[in-house]
């Protein structure tokens, strides 16, 4: 789909630091954006919740509206199953970026969105190749546009750690995940 024409765009966040520069490019680009944080892999609950608060503190202060919706962990547990013991950067995080984006495309269908997008590109630790393979793939399943970018090009990650310092962001150690933890 011709996103030169879709403005309304949802955008899957996983936490502030990640969303800052990538929402502000958005608007900056001409889109309208809603935030969507919807992250059934992030573990323990201390984190999930430090992580959304983040990014509540940000949103509100920002005016950026962002729609939470949760799950239960096992959900993600049982979608990731016998991929627990993948490396970091395999199986185990495609199947996870699945789960977040699929989730993601069809919250946007229901709900007006001309398309969808994420901010996991935006890590240096993330395929961003593999992150569009996948939200394309949905896309097309679901008929609805997804936003393909990077957003680590043109020092973008740098520009998340600028907006991190300047809003006093809590910034992980770990993508989320206990298998990521681990490490």
């Amino acid at each position: 789909m011709d996103f030169q024409k879709q403005k309304k765009i949802l955008v899957h966040t996983c936490c502030a630091p990640c969303s800052g520069y990538c929402f502000e490019k958005l608007v900056n680009d001409g889109y309208e954006i809603a935030g969507y944080f919807y992250n059934p892999n992030i573990h323990p609950e201390p984190e999930y919740k430090k992580r959304l608060g983040e990014l509540a503190r940000y949103s509100e202060q920002m005016n950026f509206q962002v729609l939470i919706e949760e799950e239960p962990p096992e959900l993600w547990f049982d979608a990731i199953k016998g991929l627990e013991q993948e490396k970091e950067g395999g199986k185990r995080c495609e199947a996870c970026f699945k789960v977040r984006l699929e989730k993601t495309a069809l919250f946007a269908k229901k709900n007006g969105f001309d398309g969808f997008t994420t901010v996991l590109t935006i890590s240096p630790h993330k395929n961003s190749a593999v992150i569009n393979q996948i939200g394309k793939k949905i896309a097309k399943k679901y008929e609805i546009g997804f936003l393909e970018e990077n957003f680590k090009k043109h020092d973008g990650f740098k520009k998340s750690l600028e907006l991190s310092d300047k809003y006093g962001f809590y910034r992980q150690n770990y993508c989320g995940c206990v298998y990521s933890k681990k490490k």
